[in-house]
């Protein structure tokens, strides 16, 4: 890995934990956040060596010698970031059988490194309850000691920048197992690994790679540390938040569109355009279930909006409706008041229209002689062939439902007009658009 870059994002890793400490909201914490962590394995000197000098074995990428131990202290500021304090101890010696001279180092190092649980960054708590993923990286201190060559027992103080990943896999509430793959670099170093001082060429420039195997401890009153499937109280707030607002969108809900939300409409099935009470129900005097506007007026005779007796071909007096009511019905339908509205994707009417598609019937049978176009519309969602597809079966399903309760094909045109572009791209910008519009020929 190039080290700059490496140093860069070591040296960003440790501040971003403390920045994401100080935006969190000060909340009581519902994880364990303190955690010990023991690990031993193998370390891997990469450079610098000195000539006929190296840590590795020529036919092993790396020896099966234990020689690095290491033990940190953990706390998470959040479930998301937390900070490390560790110490470490590496022995750095030619490998059994290698074509290496002899030779021995101890290095103790001190690191202070920042936290990502990657592992709930990425999702892994909504598919695993028992893997997980740490990233740790920061800056370091060490003390190395040659204890053979020109410089035994002459301890150098370095310092420098550490990269790691931890895989883990939950044993127990308060126990994980870990495997530890960590980059090391000494900024400072002037001893190659072998104890001899190091070649200007390579000078200031140490690398070693340790990988482990550990254990990781957590303590604490709660059931769950940080690491595992917990989700911050600022996360539960947000659901809460969302949740009431579902809510308060399903209170304010108008199937009908009479202008009285569901949770106060007694009447939820009122036809588009009818006057209703407080409580939306229509006013129906004689309580047989239709509205008085436009209720049939049977057995007297009543002049039509033009003024005239309505009279059929026999010129036998017909009692269809109301004046009044025909004319508000017939207003409804000339003004474009009466819309029948869909779902998303859906070609049906849906609940609350249902009236208005009666009264489409109803309009069709009070005046025989009328025509009427029916264009479909959809929303701006999705694209354009879809659509107009959309739209075009939902104005040929009311079409159908028209014709089928008993009235003239001939009489209904459908249209379809694809996407209502002058909608408002906002929830009820779309739920006006799904709509069949009546227009007359």
């Amino acid at each position: 890995m190039n080290i700059i870059k490496l140093a860069i994002f070591s040296g960003l890793l440790f501040p971003i934990a403390l920045i994401a400490q100080e935006k969190e909201p000060k909340i009581a914490k519902d994880f364990n956040a303190w955690s010990l962590e023991i690990n031993a394995g193998m370390n891997n000197a990469i450079a610098p060596f000195g000539d006929n000098y190296s840590a590795s074995n020529e036919t092993k990428f790396w020896s099966l010698s234990v020689n690095h131990f290491d033990v940190g202290v953990r706390y998470m500021l959040t479930s998301k970031f937390g900070i490390k304090l560790d110490v470490a101890n590496d022995k750095i010696s030619n490998a059994s059988g290698s074509s290496s001279l002899p030779f021995e180092t101890q290095q103790y190092r001190l690191g202070l490194q920042g936290v990502i649980n990657a592992g709930k960054l990425m999702g892994f708590d909504e598919f695993t309850k028992t893997i997980g993923l740490l990233i740790h990286a920061g800056v370091q201190a060490s003390l190395l000691t040659p204890k053979t060559g020109v410089n035994k027992d002459v301890t150098e103080k370095n310092g420098g920048i550490l990269f790691g990943i931890t895989p883990q896999v939950k044993l127990s509430n308060h126990l994980a197992l870990t495997v530890d793959f960590t980059i090391l670099s000494n900024m400072r170093q002037n001893f190659a690994w072998d104890g001899s001082t190091s070649a200007k060429s390579n000078n200031l420039n140490g690398q070693m790679y340790n990988t482990s195997l550990g254990l990781t401890y957590s303590f604490g009153k709660h059931e769950n540390h940080a690491d595992w499937n917990v989700a911050d109280k600022n996360d539960d707030k947000i659901d809460d938040v969302l949740k009431r607002m579902e809510a308060v969108e399903q209170l304010m809900n108008d199937t009908d569109r009479d202008g009285i939300v569901d949770h106060l409409d007694t009447q939820n099935n009122t036809p588009t355009g009818v006057a209703v009470d407080s409580k939306g129900r229509f006013i129906d005097a004689n309580n047989n279930g239709t509205p008085d506007e436009i209720e049939p007026n049977k057995g007297v005779a009543q002049t039509n909006d033009f003024g005239n007796n309505n009279e059929n071909n026999n010129g036998t007096n017909t009692t269809i409706g109301s004046n009044s009511g025909k004319n508000v019905l017939k207003g409804l339908i000339e003004n474009g008041y009466v819309n029948v509205y869909f779902d998303v994707n859906q070609d049906v009417p849906n609940a609350g229209s249902t009236n208005s598609v009666f009264q489409i019937i109803e309009y069709l049978k009070a005046y025989p002689q009328s025509k009427i176009t029916l264009s479909g519309f959809a929303d701006v969602r999705g694209d354009e062939k879809s659509n107009q597809d959309l739209s075009k079966r939902r104005a040929e399903n009311v079409r159908q439902l028209v014709i089928d309760s008993g009235i003239d094909a001939s009489r209904i045109n459908s249209s379809p007009q694809g996407v209502d572009k002058n909608s408002p791209a906002s929830k009820t910008g779309f739920e006006l658009a799904r709509r069949v519009s009546v227009h007359l020929d």
